[in-house]
């Protein structure tokens, strides 16, 4: 009988056992497929990377060979007839009034320091 609670005792830690392998395979297989991914992540950010510097290259020896190669052989120029034709507005233009205080800018100037700020070259000022 002795026996018989050994072997059930020992039944038991080999449970316990197994059960702790299982989950030390789980552990050790989720760490790996975390690698996976990891490795794959960065292998498709390197070919992602890798693609656009060939593109950049080949948009810049495309533009390189349009400015060597096939320069455009024609020049803007303006003539006459460019500024002959008359615009049709989409709205009437709108005109501001010019102000109407030349006596009260007159008086300004008289209030004044004296100063004569006027830089013309007239022969009062001189």
């Amino acid at each position: 009988m002795a026996r018989e609670e050994r072997n059930h005792v020992s039944n038991g830690e080999d449970d316990r056992e197994e059960q702790e392998d299982e989950k030390m395979e789980q552990f050790f297989s989720l760490l790996r497929n975390f690698r996976e991914a990891c490795n794959k992540r960065k292998h498709e950010l390197r070919q992602r990377d890798h693609d656009e510097e060939i593109n950049k290259k080949m948009k810049k020896n495309k533009t390189s060979k349009l400015g060597e190669d096939e320069r455009s052989s024609w020049v803007p120029r303006f003539e006459r007839e460019d500024f002959s034709a008359e615009f049709e507005f989409r709205r009437p233009l709108v005109f501001f009034p010019t102000p109407y205080n030349k006596k009260e800018g007159k008086k300004k100037l008289e209030d004044g320091d004296g100063l004569d700020l006027n830089l013309s070259l007239s022969p009062a000022s001189v």
